[in-house]
């Protein structure tokens, strides 16, 4: 197993990357997908929490372009992550690996409230934790809860899972052109407004120098890029 280069990470699943090929909902192939990159990096003593996002099942801004109020909009969408979080989690669980899901808004039926000292000593008994819900206010992105959720409860970095093989200057997939960055500053990032993540969520990981770590969910292991291995981007 490579040597992990840091012992807490905060993974960052995309609502997208839930439903592989499909237009909406839920591949179970893409969802083991997903749940074998996180075995692979847990079996090398890396406390893991993930925030997955909702745009397989709700995209609240899209909706709210639509003529939807905005906060409805959020709201729903913070839901969908809840979705895609109970869909994670019994994935895991399934699969032998101790899960806690903690979400945002209270919903105690299903799972427990975020608590930041909770979720620690979860993360410190080997448990991996799956926040839910976003920051629980609407105008906030579930990039900005990855940041704040990683700096309460002291992740050593960021690793944002995606469909490219790191940042690039434009969409690789609509511009053959797009240059690809493999470390990239906070401030670069927010003055070409690369969209890797939103700006509010860049300036939280900038103040706080949590560094963040772009890298392709299909070609390369969890586990690699957590020793700086593979291809990626890095944001410090």
């Amino acid at each position: 197993m490579p040597q992990p280069k840091y012992k807490r990470i905060l993974f960052k699943v995309s609502g997208e990357s839930m439903m592989g090929d499909r237009e909406f909902g839920h591949d179970p192939q893409a969802i083991s997908r997903i749940c074998q990159q996180i075995i692979g990096a847990y079996k090398n003593s890396i406390e893991i929490c993930v925030v997955v996002g909702g745009g397989n099942i709700f995209r609240g801004i899209s909706v709210a372009a639509n003529g939807m109020e905005r906060v409805s909009a959020d709201y729903m969408g913070m839901l969908a992550t809840c979705i895609n979080a109970l869909a994670l989690q019994s994935a895991l669980e399934k699969l032998e690996i101790q899960t806690r899901m903690q979400s945002a808004i209270p919903m105690d039926t299903i799972c427990e409230p975020y608590i930041k000292r909770k979720a620690v000593r979860h993360l410190e008994k080997g448990r991996v934790v799956i926040f839910a819900g976003g920051t629980g206010n609407p105008f906030f992105t579930t990039d900005t809860a990855a940041v704040l959720r990683a700096v309460e409860t002291n992740c050593d970095v960021i690793v944002k899972g995606t469909q490219v093989d790191g940042v690039y200057s434009a969409d690789p997939k609509k511009d053959p052109n797009a240059i690809r960055y493999d470390n990239l500053t906070y401030r670069e990032v927010i003055k070409q407004d690369l969209k890797v993540m939103d700006q509010t969520a860049i300036a939280l990981a900038k103040d706080n120098k949590l560094p963040i770590m772009v890298f392709s969910i299909k070609q390369d292991s969890l586990a690699d890029v957590v020793a700086a291995k593979g291809k990626f981007t890095i944001i410090s």
